[in-house]
């Protein structure tokens, strides 16, 4: 993917995220967006298709207000597994004190598909839309909930959205379960194509499911305290 194409596939992954989590819609900014969040430990974070040095650092130095997070993606940084030189590694320089480097993320899109998957036996998988969102959850043969996630068509894609397996269900295939569930209610909606940005960890499961990452993500966010 070239980094011209970059700019519209984050715009895409924002304008589902925006509705996912409740947040305002992004404010155009030279550099990328500005999204209000309007959470104590997340007032609002700026975001940046294709960071650069001068822009990250002068944002860092300028935005430097507790609850502020800057998610900058770098297209030019290789994304090949077991990479020596890390996206943080790269903007860490760049950021004035206070600010705390989070999870690393990849951006990643899939071609939505049917693919046939089986229930473990004894699991309840169950979906439900409010407000534009499907959630879907795993609830394990005790009744606990095993997995969880949402995902959000906006027309011709969909963002998935706080996909978690609880510690002690993980290594049962329910990831699979449920992605595929979700991917098939996005394209029961009429999305064609799914976004997401993934932990390092989340990832190594989406390319098993087919999904392909474009570019590292980095994550910080301002703290005052000590």
């Amino acid at each position: 993917m070239t980094i011209s194409s970059l700019t519209p596939l984050v715009r895409s992954w924002i304008d589902g995220w925006t509705v996912s989590r409740g947040a305002a819609g992004p404010v155009d900014e030279p550099w990328g967006w500005t999204i209000d969040v309007g959470e104590f430990w997340q007032t609002g974070r700026h975001v940046l298709p294709d960071g650069d040095e001068a822009t990250v650092r002068t944002l860092a130095a300028e935005r430097a207000v507790p609850g502020r997070w800057l998610k900058v993606f770098l297209p030019r940084v290789p994304i090949a597994h077991g990479t020596p030189h890390t996206a943080e590694d790269v903007v860490a320089p760049w950021l004035v004190p206070g600010w705390t480097l989070g999870h690393p993320g990849f951006l990643m899109t899939t071609e939505l598909r049917r693919t046939p998957f089986d229930v473990p036996a004894g699991h309840t998988v169950r979906t439900w839309t409010t407000g534009g969102v499907i959630r879907a959850t795993v609830t394990a043969p005790d009744g606990t909930l095993a997995a969880r996630g949402q995902i959000t068509p906006t027309g011709a894609t969909a963002v998935a959205d706080r996909i978690a397996t609880a510690p002690e269900h993980r290594r049962k295939g329910l990831g699979s379960v449920l992605m595929r569930t979700l991917q098939h209610a996005a394209l029961d909606s009429g999305a064609r194509t799914g976004v997401l940005v993934g932990t390092a960890e989340g990832r190594a499961l989406y390319e098993a499911l087919g999904w392909q990452a474009h570019a590292p993500m980095v994550s910080a966010h301002f703290d005052a305290t000590p």
